[in-house]
């Protein structure tokens, strides 16, 4: 952890070159909607921070989120950016910026 008791850009603790904790849901809440699941997912988070500072955490959550969502999309569509742009509800200027930011194209 970082002098100032905050955490790194991930949003985990700063320790060095040790990786970020990953936001995992626990295997009995894996049948419960996706809001409960990340519910639990950043309460564990939290927990494993033990009371350490997070900072970017809506940031961290949502490359957890944004990253599968974008695989599964993309994969139904067939690799058709316009087609999955389209489920997704978003332009596909804006699909393709997120699958970059991402390093899925």
């Amino acid at each position: 952890m970082s002098a100032s008791g905050r955490t790194g850009p991930s949003g985990s603790p700063d320790r060095g070159s040790s990786p970020a904790p990953p936001l995992e849901i626990p295997n009995d809440r894996r049948s419960e909607p996706l809001g409960e699941c990340v519910k639990a997912a950043v309460e564990g988070y939290l927990q494993q921070l033990d009371g350490h500072e997070v900072s970017e955490l809506l940031s961290l959550v949502m490359t957890e989120i944004e990253t599968p969502l974008l695989r599964t999309v993309l994969a139904h569509a067939n690799g058709n950016q316009s087609r999955a742009a389209a489920m997704l509800g978003i332009n596909r200027a804006t699909l393709r910026k997120k699958l970059k930011r991402y390093n899925l194209i």
